[in-house]
Formats: structure tokens, C-alpha cells, sequence
């Protein structure tokens, strides 16, 4: 594969961030229009690309579970890295919160297409694994330390067990992966009309994510604290993709399997932890500098460490 082929792939991705980008800083929508559109997306096109994904989505393949532990592995690494970094860090609950998820949090928006672009239409039933994988373990611990160390505000809420279930049970992202993976479990079989409005729904999902990336993106905090953005970030494109990488390779799995656990990893923080810091009170603007300059390097880190591991 050339490096014309890797690039047909990526380069796409990052225009449609930029496109979103432009839009923004030129004031052709008004700035109050961007919010309401972006809940649209998480709400109602994201699922209805995740579900049928996930639905029918072949997760008993020889390299579905070498995957899947590949980037859950690199998550829980993370994890575990950013909770031992705490003490040593001295930094606010909120501030806390977004270095967290800086260190482990993903792009899928931007992970999907790239994969599908540079390895086929083959791809997207592993990429689906990852998703799958993915998704609700780091939604799901995001909001645990968030609800712990963040700081949203007007009135705290009552953290009971209760509450914590429905927050989860509540993002539309976390109820759609469990949709979607009750549905594969059941084995249930395509439902006429349902599926294909769905799809549809999940067609526009993708630009409009990677158009609202762009929209999303601040760059403001990075010289705030560069130092702080710069290491984060550092860790999320260029450690986890090896992390990821490597189990996936001790596992087993195959070229394929490695170039996509790879190209997870790799990805950019996601937007949506933007989303969550102001929402639930961590710190949102550091937040939106850790996302900008991600989404900004992994266009450069994604296919040069593709090509370094032989992946392409």
C-alpha cells in the first residue's frame, strides 16, 4: 500500500474537520446554532450508526478478541496511569478530570472512516469490535471520575449507586453500544424498515461528527499550559497506539486486526469528553486544548506510525 493510499485516507477526515473549523471561526452559522446540532448527533445519527453496527457485527472472528483486548488492555493502562500520576500532580478535582480523559479517551468519529479508507470495507466489522469495546468501558469510567472529582455548577448531585446507573444508562452512546450488542447477542434477525432507516441515519453520522470535531476544536488553552496539554496528548497518540498495538500482536491477531488496534489507539481525544467536562464540571477549557492539538498531531502520528509498524 502506498503512501498515497494512506493518505487518500486520512486526508479526507482532516479536511472535513477543518471544513467544521472554517465554519466556525468565519461566522457563516451563528455560534448558538452548533450546540443544538450536536446534540442531534449524539442522540440520534450516532446510534443510528452504532446500532445496526454493532448488531450485526461478527464478534466470535479469530481476530476479534485479540482487538478487543488490544484496546481495552491500552485503556486500562491508561487508566491506571492516570490514577497513579494523581498524587504527584497536585492539580484541582476538574483539572484532574480532563487530564484523565485526555490519557484515554478516543475519537471514533475520526478512528471509523480513516480505518474503512486505508484497509477496506473488511475493516468495519473489526472497527465495530474495537467500537464495541471501547465505548462503554471509557464512557462508562469518564463519568465515574467525573462524578467524583468534577465540580458542575448549581446544586451537586446525590452520587448514590442509583444515580451513577442512571447516568450511565442515560448517554445515548453507552445505551446505543448496549443495543446494539443485546441485539447480537439475541441473534436478532433484520427488522424491515428499522434497519434501513437507521442506516440512513448512520450515513450522515460520520461527516457530521468530523464537521463538529472541527467546530469544537480551541487551541486557546494549549499556550495556556503547554507543558500540561503537550504531555497529555503526547501520551494519548503516540503510547496508546503502541499499547494497543502490541497486545493486539502478542494475542495473535492478525495484520488487519494489528493496523486497526493501531489506528484506534491512535486516534485523537474525543470531542465528546469536551461535551462532558462542561456538562458534569471538569476543567472545559483545558479540555478543548488537550482535543485541539490531538485531533491536530494525529493526522501526522496515525499514518506514520502505520507505516513505521509495517501495518500499511
Amino acid at each position: 500500500m502506498t503512501w498515497l493510499t494512506i493518505l487518500n485516507g486520512i486526508v479526507p477526515v482532516f479536511l472535513l474537520i477543518a471544513l467544521g473549523y472554517g465554519l466556525k471561526k468565519s461566522g457563516f452559522l451563528p455560534l448558538n446554532v452548533w450546540p443544538p446540532i450536536e446534540t442531534f448527533a449524539i442522540y440520534v445519527l450516532y446510534p443510528g450508526f452504532l446500532i445496526p453496527a454493532i448488531w450485526h457485527a461478527d464478534l466470535s472472528g479469530f481476530s476479534t478478541g485479540p482487538i478487543a483486548l488490544g484496546v481495552l488492555g491500552s485503556l486500562i493502562i491508561a487508566v491506571a496511569f492516570g490514577f497513579a500520576l494523581k498524587p504527584f500532580l497536585k492539580l484541582s478535582g476538574p483539572t484532574f478530570t480532563s487530564v484523565f480523559q485526555g490519557l484515554m479517551r478516543f475519537n471514533s468519529f475520526i478512528f471509523i472512516p480513516v480505518a474503512a479508507s486505508i484497509f477496506g470495507p473488511n475493516a468495519n466489522a473489526l472497527s465495530v469490535v474495537a467500537i464495541s469495546a471501547l465505548i462503554p468501558a471509557s464512557n462508562m469510567i469518564s463519568i465515574l471520575v467525573l462524578a467524583q472529582w468534577g465540580e458542575p455548577e448549581g446544586e451537586k448531585p446525590n452520587r448514590t449507586p442509583l444515580w451513577f446507573a442512571r447516568t450511565l444508562l442515560t448517554n445515548p452512546i453507552f445505551a446505543a453500544c448496549l443495543t446494539g450488542l443485546a441485539l447480537n447477542a439475541l441473534r436478532m434477525p433484520s427488522i424491515p424498515f428499522v434497519e434501513k432507516s437507521l442506516g440512513m441515519l448512520g450515513d450522515a453520522a460520520i461527516p457530521t461528527g468530523l464537521i463538529l470535531a472541527g467546530v469544537g476544536l480551541s487551541f486557546g488553552y494549549v499556550w495556556r499550559r503547554p507543558v500540561l496539554v503537550g504531555l497529555v496528548s503526547l501520551f494519548k497518540i503516540l503510547v496508546m497506539p503502541v499499547l494497543a498495538w502490541s497486545i493486539c500482536y502478542a494475542l495473535g491477531g492478525d495484520r488487519m486486526a494489528q493496523g486497526i488496534a493501531l489506528a484506534c489507539g491512535a486516534a485523537p481525544c474525543a470531542a465528546a469528553a469536551y461535551v462532558q467536562a462542561r456538562h458534569m464540571g471538569g476543567d472545559a477549557p483545558l479540555m478543548a486544548g488537550i482535543v485541539a492539538l490531538t485531533t491536530t498531531l494525529s493526522a501526522v502520528t496515525m499514518p506514520l506510525l502505520l507505516w513505521l509498524f509495517h501495518l500499511v
